[in-house]
């Protein structure tokens, strides 16, 4: 098999930490290499060493083999000028990665250009089309279930689950990333984007999530978090994860200073106090499950300030606290392992 390297598609995006969180996440946690990022309005310069170009053919130059779609785009649908990108793409023999919601394979041009020119396309975001509500399968894995929840959605709930995983791994432990979204996806070559399942089955889709971690080996699992309980929009993916995946645990995410939901107004926050106290009250009943640490995102913040917000943190919910990727991921771990209970 060939190994795959990484064409990043970031048009306009590769220096947006939101926009362009799938070709970031990718850079950084990927196993695959990234040999090249487009993006025309950044061309010459370079990306954690990667050089970023302006064209296409520009970076058939590096022998990648695969393309990625590498950003978000509002409503996750392909900008029109993207379709001419992905058509060289494909002419180009390069196999297309795709995390919108817009779905390539169900896209009759393009379906037939890359069948004429031997390049597989593969959706993300597609779910499996066999997917249902949970069986209870997920209260026997075999394995201890962290679930990273948050305060407010795009605050690093995939990262600290990355970072966690990465930690874990680091101390010999025999730790499972499981993704549910594309970015998460990309990364670890696996997973269910949840936002893209039909409602009644988002549960179910977290529970095979976690049975198939387990079969991967993860004795240690840390589902990534989506969506928030507190947000107005997005609040219906995070209890069916949150039931689905039977966690033993969460670990609370919070962007340090905010105090009301990005993009809605008038929408408070509640404190993290409080959201301590709902996400232990609405965890499944069947597994009562305990927030046992914060994870902060100080992004912004002074050293001093950032260790400041921690501190208030921990003082606050009576919590270990810290942002494990400024400071890294050990005092999280640490309050993870110690509330782990024997496993069979």
């Amino acid at each position: 098999m060939q190994a795959k390297r990484y064409l990043i598609l970031a048009e306009e995006k590769s220096g947006d930490p939101h926009y362009g969180k799938t070709a970031r996440g990718v850079v950084k946690y990927g196993t695959d290499p990234v040999v090249a990022i487009v993006d025309s309005t950044r061309a010459g310069e370079t990306y954690r060493d990667i050089p970023i170009v302006a064209t296409v053919d520009e970076g058939l130059r590096y022998a990648p083999t695969t393309a990625l779609v590498g950003v978000a785009t509002q409503g996750g649908r392909f900008p029109p000028a993207w379709r001419e990108l992905l058509r060289i793409c494909i002419t180009g023999g390069l196999d297309v990665e795709n995390g919108l919601h817009e779905f390539l394979t169900e896209d009759e041009e393009l379906v037939a250009l890359a069948t004429r020119h031997g390049v597989a396309l593969r959706d993300l975001r597609k779910p499996p089309p066999d997917l249902s509500v949970p069986t209870g399968e997920n209260l026997e894995v075999a394995a201890h279930i962290v679930l990273t929840v948050g305060s407010d959605c795009a605050i690093g709930k995939m990262t600290v689950s990355l970072e966690l995983d990465r930690a874990a791994r680091g101390r010999g432990l025999a730790s499972v990333f499981v993704p549910t979204g594309q970015t998460g996806i990309a990364i670890a070559g696996w997973g269910i984007a949840v936002d893209a399942v039909v409602a009644d089955f988002i549960a179910g889709a977290a529970e095979r999530l976690v049975v198939q971690g387990a079969a991967r080996g993860g004795r240690l699992q840390w589902v990534e978090g989506q969506g928030s309980l507190s947000h107005p929009a997005y609040s219906g993916v995070t209890l069916g994860l949150m039931h689905g995946s039977a966690p033993h645990a969460f670990v609370l995410c919070h962007r340090a200073g905010s105090t009301e939901v990005e993009g809605y107004p008038g929408h408070p926050l509640p404190s993290l106090a409080e959201l301590v106290e709902l996400h232990e009250r609405i965890s499944l009943p069947a597994r009562p499950a305990r927030v046992v640490a914060v994870a902060l995102n100080t992004r912004g913040l002074g050293d001093r300030d950032a260790r400041a917000s921690i501190a208030a943190a921990a003082s606050e919910t009576g919590l270990p606290a810290d942002d494990p990727v400024r400071f890294g991921a050990d005092r999280l771990l640490d309050a993870v392992l110690e509330h782990r209970s024997p496993q069979p």
